[in-house]
């Protein structure tokens, strides 16, 4: 019966070690299924698993450990040894917090001190007439930054796996509420509130299980282009600079922008509609859309309709700064192209915008595109987590 109770004990206590991470982290099939409420079960109940355990091997340890048999004794120590291995392991190294940390300084410079290549990807907001951009490949490693802008405090998020970029506003029932990255869901970043002890999907802001279950983060209007578009729009803006002590962190994700890095989570499939393939999704209500990103960049304008509003889809020169507007004016439906000098003209009236959604020439001068919020990500995130999207289909 000892031995029965050792290899139980034993069993049970480097199962839960391993499941508790297995089921968050993106381990073979563990982000397929829906078991997010067993794995916040497990971990927040790990401890009375870990009691359990310790029942069991306590004393059967002690008398193998003490005693004459010299096979049942190092089989013991062996195996606790292993116990006390994967314990380390999955609670100081395989952890979300434990690989992705925040940045121990935080450094915004204007324009003319920036050490950002204008070439890089950033997520830009702007409030109260104040603007920064922070580069993907610097969010994407820490997976959250928290600052302040306009007055307001603001937590940019990233996550690699999803391509997804939002910026909230960290404040839960008006107070404000600090996260830490625990995991993962459907393979999209999970944060875990200081309050409640809740997790939030990093893609939409929601809270997904405990407490807080069914709340949501305000999100902040945000913008993803090349740093030399931003400040083409913002020259006063501040750009986020790196941290110096995650240097080898931040070199782990060049190329990330282009699509180019090697890697099944966050490699990019060049194919369109594959898990892995680029998309640009527009959310609007109830309704969302996808397109796909080969098709946008060769026709480099999509004129269509999303819960019976016309927007256009338009990609700049540069084939990785898109916009999405709205594209009704003074009451008039208008259909865009990119002309030969790679400006948008409407078909219509032959009017010309330039790429902040302003009309330069023609019947609509001084008038603006409404922005419509709208995200670039992999197609297996977008279809995830917005499960009534179309495909747009020329």
């Amino acid at each position: 019966m000892k031995i029965i109770f050792f290899l139980l004990g034993i069993v049970l206590l480097i199962g839960v070690e391993i499941a508790r991470v297995y089921y968050i982290m993106p381990f073979p099939g563990s982000q397929v299924d829906e078991i997010i409420d067993l794995a916040f079960f497990l971990h927040n109940y790990i401890w009375l698993f870990r009691v359990i355990g310790i029942a069991f091997v306590a004393y059967p340890s002690f008398s193998f450990i003490t005693g004459s048999n010299p096979y049942l004794k190092w089989t013991a120590a062996s195996l606790l040894a292993f116990w006390v291995i994967v314990f380390y392991a999955f609670n100081f190294r395989f952890l979300a917090d434990k690989m992705f940390y925040q940045p121990e300084s935080i450094v915004l410079l204007p324009s003319n001190q920036n050490k950002i290549p204008f070439n890089q990807l950033v997520i830009g907001i702007s409030i109260n007439g104040k603007s920064k951009a922070y580069p993907i490949e610097l969010i994407g490693y820490h997976h959250q930054v928290r600052d302040t802008l306009g007055g307001e405090a603001v937590m940019i998020t990233y996550c690699t796996v999803c391509r997804t970029g939002r910026v909230y506003s960290p404040l839960v029932d008006g107070r404000a509420e600090q996260f830490r990255l625990v995991g993962m869901d459907h393979f999209n970043a999970m944060f875990e509130d200081a309050t409640t002890k809740s997790w939030w999907r990093q893609a939409s802001g929601e809270a997904i299980v405990g407490e807080a279950k069914g709340k949501k983060l305000t999100e902040i209007p945000s913008e993803q282009m090349t740093l030399r578009a931003w400040l083409d729009r913002h020259p006063d803006s501040y750009i986020l600079q790196p941290d110096s002590k995650f240097n080898d962190q931040y070199e782990s994700l060049k190329k990330y922008d282009e699509g180019t890095i090697e890697g099944s989570l966050e490699g990019r499939d060049s194919l369109s509609w594959k898990d892995k393939s680029w998309v640009v999704g527009v959310p609007r209500g109830l309704f969302a859309k996808a397109y796909d990103w080969n098709e946008l960049i060769q026709a480099k304008a999509i004129n269509d309709q999303i819960a019976g509003k016309p927007i256009v889809v338009a990609i700049e020169k540069d084939s990785v700064t898109f916009h999405v507007w709205m594209s009704t004016v003074q009451g008039d439906t208008l259909q865009f192209r990119v002309d030969d000098s790679l400006k948008l003209t409407d078909i219509k009236y032959g009017s010309r915008w330039n790429w902040k959604g302003e009309c330069e020439e023609g019947k609509f001068v001084g008038s603006k595109l409404t922005p419509v919020q709208s995200y670039q990500e992999f197609w297996h995130s977008w279809k995830t987590f917005h499960p009534n999207t179309e495909r747009y289909v020329k």
